[in-house]
């Protein structure tokens, strides 16, 4: 189940709020999963932080949320700080109560909003799609390679901005409304492709399933040079260095040391601007070739 399928009632919304559409998924607090969460919350917050009353009747910790709600706490500024903490820490260390934590609240009062852990991070998934600049859908007289190339590059600068997207991608449905944007504008970009429509699909998944992996393995490099506290190229020349003066490895690496002589570029970065590029207009151009065979 996702978070966009599940029903959203106004006794969730914020005091005083317009019923204008949510970007969460909540019930209300006597049902669903999100009761025990709370109730979870209150009970771990009280030995903690003493968030209920004396008599643990957790009257306490109803008047914080009251509290809180009126002091601005609301499903966006949770989202916008579930995306702060993913991009500042990652994925592993991500909890609910290092969250409430960040907002200054318990955690009984993010669960007020989102029933799970799941749910949250899903709303985060697609916030940050919404980052995506997406190709103007009324020019029609666009090159739509242009535009897909526009989209192939607004992807792999998301995961690069936020590498924890690699991990969650694929973990949920993808029915986001941001998401669903992005979906919708590759249809239609590719659907001016003269590409026959049975291969549409095909054709997106080998532009997309590359960029994803293309920048997935950029990430974990940067990663790993960060966990060395070294720079990208201090950190490769590093390891090339390594390498090559161990004598077991001079044939094996003699083509792939003529194939990076003639790659060229004078940095990492650059040398993958060139890859992503060539095999980015590799792929487009493998995709004019099977419209020009009719799909087959």
């Amino acid at each position: 189940m996702s978070v966009w399928l599940a029903e959203r009632p106004a006794s969730r919304r914020k005091p005083h709020q317009a019923p204008a559409p949510e970007r969460g998924a909540v019930r209300a607090p006597d049902q669903g999963p999100g009761r025990e969460a709370a109730q979870g919350a209150t009970a771990q917050d009280a030995s903690e932080q003493g968030a209920t009353d004396q008599g643990g009747t957790g009257q306490g910790g109803a008047e914080q949320i009251g509290t809180e709600q009126a002091a601005g706490l609301d499903l966006d500024r949770i989202v916008a700080a579930t995306v702060r903490l993913l991009d500042a820490e990652g994925l592993a260390k991500f909890s609910m109560r290092r969250l409430a934590a960040e907002l200054g609240v318990t955690a009984m009062s993010v669960y007020w909003y989102v029933d799970t852990k799941d749910d949250l991070l899903e709303l985060a998934l697609d916030a940050v799609n919404g980052e995506m600049a997406l190709p103007d859908p009324t020019d029609e007289s666009a090159d739509w390679r242009e535009q897909l190339r526009q989209l192939a590059v607004e992807y792999r600068r998301l995961l690069l901005a936020h590498p924890w997207v690699s991990q969650l991608t694929g973990q949920f449905i993808n029915v986001g409304p941001h998401w669903l944007a992005f979906s919708n504008a590759t249809l239609r970009v590719m659907g001016r492709s003269g590409l026959p429509m049975e291969g549409r699909t095909g054709a997106i998944a080998a532009v997309f399933q590359f960029v994803y992996g293309f920048a997935t393995n950029e990430g974990l490099f940067d990663a790993r040079c960060k966990e060395a506290g070294m720079e990208m190229d201090d950190y490769f020349k590093h390891i090339m260095t390594t390498i090559r003066a161990r004598p077991e490895f001079a044939e094996p690496l003699a083509e792939p040391a003529r194939v990076m002589e003639a790659r060229g570029g004078s940095t990492l970065q650059e040398m993958r601007e060139r890859d992503f590029g060539f095999a980015l207009d590799t792929v487009i151009a493998g995709i004019e070739a099977m419209r020009d065979r009719g799909g087959r």
